[in-house]
């Protein structure tokens, strides 16, 4: 209450858009920095980005459900402050405002969701062998990834330099269709190592109780199933952060959609084209062409 909402989001405005042009301009100009330094490092700011609106968000939605003074309150934004007994482990549940603390904030900074409430579910225990097959699954993963990408990829890229410097489309079609196979599996178990083995590791360590990092995209019989379930944690951020608001404000349906697909495809973009310093926009037309 000291300083105005729009002051406050005027605020967080500066502070979102400095986080993604610093991160970006330091990767442009620094010279040491790698391909995939970049992409880690931009990786780790963007998801910083999203969860820090997700955080201004749930607590202006708090904000205004007091100032409303509703009758009913969902329990995602005020709980009385008790104890509940869960197996092993007893958390409080909190209330607005009691939920800005470093604490609070750090925890969901670490935790493995892009969408802020004030009470996580919670598991009541770490589970040490689960714990230790996830982290043998990570380092056994990644080897197996950079084998793949330095035996089998990067010779192939190699053996492509002439064919595509000599314009000769046969062999350039060739040596693509050669590389779609080491790509299609590196790309699946970089999945498997992320959203299985590392989320389901960091979230093990936290004790956070939501583990549905992903549906069944391989079943997909459609574009935008494939998108609403491989990524679990991006899409109710979308959801809830973006497509939900413009509908409320009477965007049409087409539109809203639409809008999730500009800034997604923005944000491959980003991820691809400032590490690799190519702006070319194939990652942006790729994702609006679908």
């Amino acid at each position: 209450g000291t300083i105005s909402e729009t002051t406050g989001w005027i605020l967080h405005i500066f502070n979102l858009t400095c986080m993604l042009i610093f991160s970006s301009v330091t990767v442009l100009t620094v010279t040491s920095m790698t391909p995939v330094g970049g992409v880690f490092s931009l990786g780790i700011y963007t998801v910083l980005f999203l969860k820090l609106y997700s955080y201004q968000d749930a607590n202006r939605w708090c904000r205004e459900i007091g100032q409303a003074k509703a009758k009913r309150l969902t329990r995602s934004y005020s709980c009385p402050d008790v104890k509940q007994s869960n197996g092993s482990a007893v958390h409080s549940l909190v209330s607005y405002p009691g939920n800005l603390t470093h604490r609070d904030m750090y925890y969901f900074v670490f935790a493995p969701t892009l969408c802020y409430q004030l009470n996580f579910p919670r598991s009541p225990r770490i589970r040490k062998r689960f714990l230790i097959r996830r982290l043998f699954e990570m380092l056994f993963l990644m080897q197996l990834l950079v084998g793949l990408i330095q035996q089998w990829m990067v010779p192939s890229i190699q053996n492509s330099m002439k064919p595509f410097r000599e314009m000769d489309f046969s062999r350039m079609v060739e040596r693509l269709l050669k590389l779609a196979v080491p790509n299609h599996l590196i790309w699946l178990i970089f999945f498997y190592w992320f959203f299985h083995s590392s989320m389901n590791f960091l979230a093990e360590l936290l004790q956070f109780g939501d583990r549905e990092f992903y549906r069944d995209w391989w079943n997909s019989e459609s574009v935008t199933y494939f998108w609403a379930n491989w990524n679990i944690p991006v899409h109710k951020w979308c959801l809830r952060h973006f497509y939900k608001p413009m509908l409320k404000t009477g965007t049409n349906k087409i539109l809203a959609q639409t809008a999730v697909f500009l800034l997604s495809a923005f944000f491959h973009e980003y991820l691809i084209s400032v590490p690799l310093k190519m702006f070319r926009l194939w990652a942006f037309i790729g994702m609006m062409a679908q």
